[in-house]
């Protein structure tokens, strides 16, 4: 009995180390599988990585060899114009009087149509003012106000020796003639002997 009891215990001890050791191999098997779908869900990646770098490649290479003919052709197409032919040449525009914009001349001044036809000076007070007589003549066709006349006064040799001005606030009219007598036109050296007056600004009616 006691052989048969040792027996039904070792044949128990076997069988539970074979169902141990083939649980560990099912483990084995089992990981490998998972280890092995996992390889396999990620092969996908590197594949697709590799396939954008060629189309990428391919595309860098395809714009350049387009250039190089386009270069080529745009260096061979360059020929020297003739002095005799007027293809590719442009056209001068031309002068339309309807839409082009009308020169007007150059107005003159009120200036430029003033003169002084007479004029005579003498000294005032204590013989340091200047009175001068004058007769302005407006040649314009309007009239004109604000005359500003400047004197220029020399020593009896004739050479220069002082100016003096003054405006004349009076209006005189259009082709007409005006005469201002003994306008002060301000103080000047005793040693003055002529006077030489002349229009230098005026403003339009």
């Amino acid at each position: 009995m006691t052989y048969g009891f040792l027996n039904i215990d070792s044949a128990g001890i076997t069988e539970r180390a074979n169902l141990g050791w083939g649980s560990h191999s099912d483990r084995a098997d089992g990981m490998s599988a998972n280890r092995l779908r996992t390889a396999v869900g990620w092969l996908p990646i590197p594949v697709m990585l590799i396939a954008a770098g060629w189309f990428a490649l391919i595309h860098v290479r395809e714009p350049a060899a387009a250039a190089s003919p386009m270069h080529v052709a745009a260096i061979t197409s360059a020929k020297p114009v003739s002095l005799g032919s007027t293809v590719g040449l442009a056209k001068q525009p031309s002068f339309d009087p309807a839409t082009s914009e009308a020169i007007v001349p150059e107005q003159p001044a009120p200036v430029d149509r003033l003169k002084i036809s007479s004029q005579s000076w003498r000294r005032g007070g204590l013989g340091s003012n200047a009175l001068v007589t004058m007769t302005v003549r407006n040649d314009n066709s309007y009239a004109v106000k604000d005359v500003d006349i400047a004197c220029a006064f020399s020593r009896p040799d004739g050479s220069y020796l002082t100016e003096r001005s003054r405006v004349i606030p009076d209006v005189v009219n259009m082709k007409s003639r005006k005469t201002f007598v003994r306008l002060h036109v301000g103080f000047v050296n005793v040693y003055a002997a002529k006077a030489k007056c002349a229009p230098v600004a005026a403003n339009h009616i």
